[in-house]
């Protein structure tokens, strides 16, 4: 990365997760580029209840795709979400814990930072 990223704190962006990799760049954090165009920029630990929600909504996160290199997600994994899914979930009551430190200050075009620290992983 040759520029920090910053994160919806105000500091540099930190590490999502390596295990399993993820970000849109693929290299472990939520940074953001202008072929993201789903705005990969929210670092949650995802839940049951949104792993249902969001393969409800047509993007199955739990099933393996070989494929593309993904073994698929298990509650508490953490992964970069889409910010507009993160905010869907949020109006749906399932949004996921958020880490903070590692989600990009470009979440906050789609969400509240008061949002993002109600749901601040603990």
């Amino acid at each position: 990365m040759t520029h920090m990223a910053r994160n919806v704190l105000g500091g540099d962006l930190a590490v999502c997760g390596t295990d399993p990799l993820t970000g849109f760049l693929r290299n472990g954090c939520c940074d953001t580029d202008g072929r993201d165009a789903g705005v990969h920029t929210v670092c949650a630990r995802v839940t049951a209840e949104f792993l249902e929600f969001s393969a409800a909504a047509g993007n199955d996160l739990s099933t393996p795709r070989p494929e593309y290199g993904f073994a698929g997600l298990a509650p508490g994994d953490r992964w970069c979400l889409c910010a507009s899914r993160w905010a869907d979930a949020l109006a749906a009551g399932v949004a996921p814990p958020v880490v903070l430190e590692a989600t990009h200050a470009r979440t906050l075009e789609w969400v509240d930072l008061d949002d993002l620290k109600a749901h601040a992983a603990r």
